[in-house]
């Protein structure tokens, strides 16, 4: 497999595949010698139910031949999470993912064992949106990765906010400083691929001052290969006000949660420095929304949407 297009430092790059980059073959043979691409197994994100991510399966499947499996996630189910108000950690910040999670695992290995049914034997990938993603990792430390080939994350908050900064609070608790911490660092390997995908749908700012804000166009866009995310910001044609909107504050507010910074790019919710992780390749794609609820496929796409998959659905039949 050729890698002179990807990128595994912790700095952000606008990649573009290049055909030449990947095959569009099947990655395993089953048990019965027939090859065809490994299934996915698709996470939902914090707020999310299985259903948001039906197109996306369809959109697989339709580009790539790629079989999925949803975990069985409803939007009720996420209530289960305040179980972490009865534990000291939670107040104190130390909260851990199990035994609050657990309910999420157990949907996960569900959704891995019926994916790997699909597979005949074969590997798997997994598609952790949002939430879901580092939840994967969660899941890949306590369950194992035995048959899993690759994990891609979608807008995924991987690290924790810096501490001690004034008006920053770990929304979750403690939880992205265990992951941080206990779960293994990703290496991108031939046995086990760690793709990190960001969206850089709109810059946010700071309440108090000024600073360079830009919306992105509501529309993805690619640019050349290894492309800085700094020039990225430079060459997408939009016009800069000389001051803030209240959306760039208020999204602004939402990132500095994330990652102690108000002034950063990001899909709307999660900051593109949060959704990289050293030692995984990273990409960052112009103009991505991050959910597929109040999402448009032409104007807000979001990671899912069909013209941005087909930027990222190769790294799921790469050998």
């Amino acid at each position: 497999m050729a890698l002179a297009c990807v990128s595994f430092s912790s700095a952000a790059f606008v990649t573009k595949p290049r055909v030449s980059c990947f095959s569009s073959a099947p990655d395993f043979a089953n048990s019965s010698g027939s090859c065809r691409p490994r299934p996915a197994v698709i996470l939902p994100g914090l707020g999310n139910n299985s259903g948001d991510y039906e197109k996306l399966q369809m959109t697989l499947m339709e580009k790539g031949g790629v079989p999925s499996v949803v975990a069985k996630v409803s939007r009720l189910d996420w209530f289960r999470n305040a179980a972490g108000l009865a534990d000291a950690n939670y107040w104190k910040g130390t909260l851990s993912p199990r035994p609050v999670l657990d309910w999420y695992l157990k949907r996960v290995d569900d959704a891995v064992q019926e994916a790997k049914e699909l597979g005949e034997g074969g590997t798997l990938s997994v598609i952790g949106h949002s939430a879901g993603g580092w939840l994967a990792r969660v899941y890949m430390e306590e369950f194992g990765r035995s048959g899993i080939a690759l994990l891609l994350t979608l807008g995924t908050p991987h690290l924790p906010p810096p501490k001690g900064l004034p008006g920053v609070i770990d929304q979750t608790r403690g939880l992205l400083y265990y992951v941080e911490e206990r779960c293994a660092k990703p290496v991108y390997t031939p046995e086990l691929k760690y793709v990190c995908i960001a969206g850089r749908y709109i810059q946010g700012a700071p309440i108090f001052g000024a600073s360079d804000v830009t919306a992105n166009p509501n529309a993805a866009a690619t640019l050349n290969d290894m492309q800085p995310a700094s020039e990225a910001a430079i060459l997408s044609d939009v016009t800069k006000p000389a001051t803030p909107t209240m959306r760039a504050c208020f999204v602004g507010q939402g990132y500095k949660q994330v990652c102690g910074r108000a002034d950063v790019w990001g899909d709307g919710v999660v900051p593109e420095v949060s959704a990289h992780m050293e030692g995984a390749l990273n990409i960052s794609l112009d103009g991505v929304f991050h959910s597929p609820v109040g999402s448009d496929d032409e104007l807000r796409p979001w990671y899912g949407s069909p013209a941005v998959v087909d930027q990222w659905i190769h790294h799921l039949l790469l050998h």
